[in-house]
């Protein structure tokens, strides 16, 4: 049986110099068990240890792999696997096999350099999280938070007299600036996920009309300036649901929008998409697509 990999699975070849020691971990006090069984009528919760207690058996594997993600999300450079080893205590191939796993379930991410960061599955069990103890009452809050957890941008737009414009943004850190991209800008609609994703709530005849009068000047040797075009890449991410735009509007940047809301008249339809380095973009397409989908939702009573 062939062993199915995904990118970023393979074993780093260079091993940087670093310095440091290994992480000591506080021993933990584990209470005294009597060798016998419960009383006969003792209670059935008493024969299992407390919340405070430390299990009698653990599975050490899932050990590793958590204080390997602890690790790893204090460096938010990414730490390089022969790093990770030395300071969880662990020998190559096993810190090896546990990088390979945590980055095809996605809870890690392996950059080109052969840094490890985070993956996006890590924010999603957080966000779940955060829902579950107390939701967002607000777009703003939600958009706030998504962009803390992911330190991508966040966007909202709906068209405003006819036109596909940006009406709220929060920046994250990890997503590149982008100066146009402010609450008011209109312009580019052929160019950015947030105006592909409007336009395609349009009839098509709607779409010429609006695509003629607006134009469709390149932004960069990416941007598609042909109406064609742009209907056959509409109809591509249509299936999907969720549209996209890799370098079409600014070089190394890529974004990705989704439909909240649809509506009888235009002002009613509102769209929401996140900014992101374009590699990243084409590493982790399959989460981000899911992620927008919950957005999506979760985004729709709030508006």
């Amino acid at each position: 049986m062939v062993e199915q990999r995904r990118p970023g699975d393979e074993p780093q070849r260079g091993v940087p110099n670093y310095s440091g020691a290994p992480r000591q971990r506080a021993a933990r006090s584990r209470p005294a068990t009597p060798d016998r069984k419960p009383a006969k009528g003792a209670s059935a919760a008493s024969a299992f240890p407390s919340a405070q207690s430390e299990p009698t058996k653990m599975i050490q594997s899932v050990q590793r792999a958590l204080r390997i993600m602890e690790l790893v999300g204090r460096h938010a450079d990414g730490v390089t696997a022969p790093r990770i080893a030395f300071e969880c205590g662990l020998n190559r191939a096993t810190a090896y096999n546990l990088l390979r796993t945590l980055v095809y379930e996605n809870y890690l991410r392996r950059h080109e350099n052969g840094r490890y960061t985070l993956g996006l599955e890590v924010s999603d069990r957080y966000s779940e999280l955060t829902r579950a103890i107390a939701g967002p009452s607000t777009c703003g809050e939600f958009m706030r938070r998504m962009s803390a957890e992911t330190g991508y941008s966040t966007f909202i737009a709906r068209f405003v007299e006819g036109r596909p414009a940006v009406t709220d943004v929060i920046e994250g850190h990890r997503s590149p600036h982008v100066e146009e991209l402010i609450v008011g800008f209109d312009d580019g609609a052929h160019a950015t996920a947030l105006g592909k994703a409007l336009l395609a709530t349009l009839q098509p005849h709607d779409r010429a009309r609006f695509l003629k009068s607006a134009g469709m000047r390149p932004f960069t040797r990416r941007t598609l300036v042909e109406p064609d075009a742009l209907e056959y890449d509409l109809a591509v991410y249509g299936e999907s649901g969720v549209y996209a735009e890799m370098g079409q509007f600014r070089e190394g940047v890529g974004c990705a929008g989704v439909v909240v809301r649809e509506g009888a008249s235009h002002d009613e339809r509102i769209v929401f998409a996140v900014a992101l380095p374009l590699q990243e973009i084409r590493t982790s397409w399959p989460e981000l697509t899911q992620r927008l989908r919950d957005a999506a939702l979760e985004l729709e009573p709030l508006l």
